[in-house]
């Protein structure tokens, strides 16, 4: 397995700059649009803490409330099936729809599918698989996976998209008015719901109470994909649980003001039972998660709804974009899950970041998300799966700021380098921090300097 390479896959990013600059500027707007409805709730400070003390009772009580959901949902005529990892979610899901006689499935947005790596293994097996979100079938259709966890095509421009579909769908190339796009994947998509056999969506939050599944969207495309074919199938993470139906009020005003700073979802579908006629089956999959349950200074990441708030105020993701993150969860809350997916191929990731904080601070259910990455940082240090010369780096650095005299005298000389020596000598491939900026000016003196000069004799 090669690791991922965030800084070299950020680099094909940062090279289109208008796409980093719209980028940037999209996302921090999100963020800022979070702000304002979040300061309008007096008790969202309230909301927050109450949000994380249910996901954590939840989590604490795991065992017990799957096995309610299951009671529950089998009661309301829904088949129940659990899958240990993606192998036997995909196994599953193919076996449902064969057993059905279907070839066509067409589905809403769910991250598990993407992380299961679904649609490439039913494809592979005679099943077409349309993505029906409008944002994840620009990427099924442009071959790539999400960037976002909520706006999954973020990173491409209009122009970028009329491409895509030009190429695609056949639109016109030179056409990227976004109501003409989105108005001819709607005239595409529609036809393909209504000959669909099947649906498929994910799942925000399951409801052991009423062995209900919830799903959030802006486009109404999961209550199609849910409810056109005569078949539902919804994947489910084991996480996604909540007990009690009065919970749901805590997350649903949460989660769409943390994602783009709006009140609510435009649909908040509830899918308890089968249609007359029709057939509903859930997906309950672990898929790492017990593990990571088990890990002492991880299972907080577990309590994660989805928002994508940690990664609009990110500013390394906000400019380097979800691509080069290598795997399906990007940002900040994907540099503390994927490692537990594939330590050595996310080693990367963790590295990825300031530790600023911002990420843990918008959280709505106050994940550790920065303490977490530097642990991160630990962890890999002590498996050794730093790169050498991060290592080499690393040690040298600790042993100049472990000794003050070295400590004085690297300043000192990092100052007269950057005074005095050539510009090709200070910008070359060993000096990372050059390849995207300029090395700032060095001070007249050092803080030291300045004390000594100014303060010691006091």
């Amino acid at each position: 397995m090669k690791r991922v390479q965030h800084a070299s896959l950020s680099a094909n990013f940062i090279a289109e700059e208008k796409n980093l600059e719209f980028h940037d500027k999209r996302l921090w707007q999100l963020r800022q649009n979070r702000d304002a409805v979040t300061y309008s709730i007096p008790e969202w400070e309230e909301l927050r803490s109450l949000a994380s003390a249910i996901k954590e009772h939840t989590l604490t009580h795991l065992s017990d409330y799957l096995e309610e959901f299951e009671r529950n949902a089998t009661n309301n005529g829904v088949t129940v099936h659990w899958a240990k990892d993606a192998a036997e979610h995909n196994r599953i899901v193919h076996e449902i729809l064969e057993e059905q006689g279907a070839t066509r499935l067409v589905k809403s947005k769910s991250m598990l599918t993407e992380e299961c790596e679904m649609r490439p293994y039913l494809q592979e097996r005679g099943i077409s698989v349309i993505e029906t979100d409008l944002g994840e079938q620009i990427q099924q259709l442009d071959n790539e996976m999400p960037s976002h966890i909520v706006v999954p095509a973020v990173h491409k421009l209009a122009g970028d998209v009329a491409k895509v579909f030009a190429r695609t769908i056949g639109t016109d190339p030179e056409n990227d008015d976004i109501h003409y796009l989105a108005e001819a994947q709607r005239q595409r998509t529609r036809p393909l719901i209504l000959d669909a056999h099947a649906g498929m969506t994910g799942c925000n939050f399951a409801v052991a109470q009423t062995g209900t599944v919830v799903v959030c969207t802006n486009e109404g495309n999961a209550d199609l994909s849910a409810n056109v074919p005569p078949l539902h199938i919804a994947s489910i993470g084991i996480e996604k649980l909540i007990p009690r139906v009065e919970h749901l009020g805590v997350f649903i005003r949460m989660l769409s003001r943390n994602a783009l700073g709006s009140p609510i979802t435009q649909y908040t579908s509830h899918f308890r039972a089968p249609r007359t006629g029709g057939a509903t089956h859930f997906i309950l999959v672990d898929n790492g998660r017990s593990e990571r349950l088990a890990m002492e200074d991880f299972w907080y990441s577990l309590k994660c709804i989805r928002c994508g708030a940690c990664m609009n105020t990110c500013p390394v993701y906000r400019r380097s974009s979800g691509l080069s993150y290598g795997g399906v969860y990007s940002g900040p809350i994907g540099a503390i899950i994927n490692p537990t997916f594939d330590l050595k191929k996310y080693s990367a990731l963790p590295f990825a970041s300031t530790l600023n904080g911002s990420c843990t601070n918008v959280c709505p259910v106050k994940i550790n998300i920065h303490e977490q990455i530097y642990k991160w940082r630990q962890i890999i240090t002590e498996k050794h799966q730093l790169p050498f010369v991060k290592t080499q780096a690393m040690h040298a650095a600790g042993k100049v700021l472990a000794n003050p005299k070295l400590y004085r005298i690297a300043i000192e000389g990092a100052d007269l380098a950057v005074k005095e020596l050539p510009r090709a000598l200070l910008y070359n491939p060993f000096n990372a921090w050059g390849k995207q900026r300029e090395v700032p000016d060095a001070p007249e003196m050092t803080f030291r300097q300045w004390y000594l000069k100014n303060r010691k004799a006091r």
